[in-house]
């Protein structure tokens, strides 16, 4: 089994929403970050993943953001190696790419 983590860039992730795609967008941060600035995912932080598995879609594209893309391609990866997820894919740079790229009002931390 792969152990490699599928990537979307915040451009392709805009492109999504703006299409009106299918998909699940999972905020991974803690929620004083995702109060500070967050772009509408679902918040549901690192440490509360696994206790939650059940509300993650295996029949979308579910998509995974953090501050910077670390938390989240580990959040990925540790999804797919223990529960065999195949849908899921990880906010290249997270909110600081998408702020950067995307909505520069998004305030950054």
């Amino acid at each position: 089994m792969s152990n490699t983590v599928k990537t979307v860039t915040v451009k392709e992730l805009q492109q999504m929403m703006e299409e009106n795609k299918d998909f699940q967008l999972i905020d991974v941060r803690e929620p004083e970050e995702y109060e500070f600035s967050n772009i509408g995912g679902e918040l549901i932080p690192m440490g509360q993943l696994l206790a939650n598995v059940d509300t993650i879609s295996r029949e979308k594209p579910v998509l995974m953001l953090c501050r910077s893309g670390s938390r989240s391609g580990n959040a990925v990866a540790a999804l797919q190696h223990r529960f065999g997820f195949t849908n899921l894919f990880n906010v290249e740079g997270g909110i600081l790419a998408w702020s950067d790229e995307i909505d520069p009002s998004i305030p950054l931390y």
